[in-house]
């Protein structure tokens, strides 16, 4: 949305959005404004003396899909971390020419994909303390709801951004059915792993 909205149309370059294995990095013609510096944006601030396309921006906001208050950095810059990926790049010339921004890859998408089996016997990745609350709540066989039920968690898409999949990732759960990720009958138990990294952590605070 930043990039169809701070875009000049009166270049015949088109916006690109490349996915690469390391990140995805959108380019966009012209740069900001040279009222911001490349520091601001680093740093979440990114308001303009001078803005284009009003118009379109009206017409995203109608459609709520910007807020026209400057967020849209900001609101970068705080999913990345939210997500445990790097902060993102930005990136310019010393004419303005091109804006590009660059979002790196969140590392727990390095470690071997969790089929249900033993990768090498070890866990795979890190045991964040959000794992942890969840290890410690896996009792047999749960299904989805059943864990967040347990956990007093009530959002979906942040218990499997933060619990579920890290937790799949490390290898320290699995699923009972890994060639239905969507299944009904979906349960999750511990692997192995999972119960041996139980095992030599005990839980301190009982």
């Amino acid at each position: 949305m930043n990039a169809v909205y701070h875009r000049s149309y009166e270049e015949r370059e088109p916006i690109e959005v490349r996915i690469n294995y390391d990140e995805l990095v959108i380019l966009s013609f012209p740069g900001p404004d040279r009222s911001i510096k490349t520091e601001d944006f680093e740093a979440g601030r990114s308001v303009s003396r001078r803005y284009r396309n009003r118009r379109i921006g009206e017409f995203l906001k109608e459609l709520n899909l910007t807020e026209g208050r400057s967020t849209g950095v900001p609101k970068i810059l705080k999913a990345m971390a939210a997500n445990g990926s790097p902060a993102p790049l930005f990136e310019t010339d010393d004419d303005r020419l091109s804006f590009v921004i660059r979002l790196p890859r969140n590392p727990l998408s390095l470690a071997p994909a969790v089929s249900g089996g033993d990768v090498a016997g070890e866990v795979t990745g890190e045991v964040t303390g959000e794992v942890e609350r969840l290890l410690r709540a896996v009792v047999g066989e749960m299904s989805r709801q059943q864990i967040q039920s347990a956990l007093g968690l009530k959002g979906e898409d942040h218990f499997r951004t933060a619990y579920l999949k890290p937790a799949l990732i490390a290898n320290v759960i699995e699923m009972t059915l890994p060639d239905k990720p969507r299944s009904s009958k979906q349960r999750y138990r511990l692997t192995p792993q999972g119960q041996r990294w139980l095992d030599t952590h005990p839980d301190v605070a009982r």
